[in-house]
């Protein structure tokens, strides 16, 4: 399962791997695309990975389960393939940045454009069972996605941490406050996002606002 792991993240990952935990959910997984369509293909899982190294990180956006609708998910977080109809909260998301920053509703819902800037888009769990939300939790995904935050807020300074919705916070605690930024919100899923949470929470500017203090170049939105 665990594929061509980009080099610098070798340090981090390799010995998640070799737990046992991981191991166990090494099988978990291949039975499960073995048997049943999953999501994504599993190619994609280390997505996050892959288009973003351990040394670019400058921003982290934790999300919850891939998509799990058919040829949506394409291991990073919130973004789908060129040509696939944006889900409801990748559409929050794109009309917030629109409000924010004065920038045009995009006609691509990919984000690796974003990932390549040093953005990494990390869901709780990299994998999941066709319309079935959730069906992939509790198996050992969290374990490991913790481990990456917490490397990410040892080993690195004044990261910009993106926690939108319940979810995410939780997984906050793993992130030392001291060293790095974490801006929080409500999630972009239309239930939260039309009860006030999420629009106008400006986190696009106030990221980019952080990042130029710092002297680090600031993100293409």
């Amino acid at each position: 399962m665990q594929g061509n792991i980009a080099e610098s993240w070798k340090h981090i990952l390799q010995p998640e791997f070799e737990k046992p935990y991981f191991q166990n959910l090494t099988e978990f997984v291949n039975e499960e695309y073995a048997n049943f369509t999953c999501y994504p293909e599993q190619s994609n899982v280390f997505a996050a990975f892959d288009f973003c190294s351990f040394d670019d990180v400058k921003v982290v956006i934790i999300g919850q389960d891939p998509y799990h609708g058919v040829g949506q998910a394409n291991g990073l977080c919130f973004s789908v393939h060129d040509g696939i109809s944006h889900p409801p909260s990748l559409i929050n998301i794109f009309k917030e940045i629109e409000t924010d920053l004065g920038i045009a509703y995009p006609e691509s819902g990919d984000l690796s454009r974003w990932a390549k800037q040093g953005v990494l888009l990390l869901n709780a769990t990299l994998t999941v069972r066709a319309h079935e939300a959730g069906s992939h939790q509790k198996k050992g995904w969290e374990q490991f996605t913790d481990a990456v935050i917490a490397s990410i807020s040892q080993q690195k300074e004044d990261v910009v941490f993106l926690l939108w919705g319940g979810y995410a916070k939780k997984k906050g605690a793993k992130i030392d406050k001291k060293k790095h930024h974490v801006l929080t919100s409500g999630h972009p899923s239309p239930l939260s996002a039309n009860r006030g949470y999420w629009f106008g929470n400006k986190h696009f500017s106030q990221t980019n606002e952080i990042l130029s203090r710092k002297k680090i170049l600031v993100i293409n939105w």
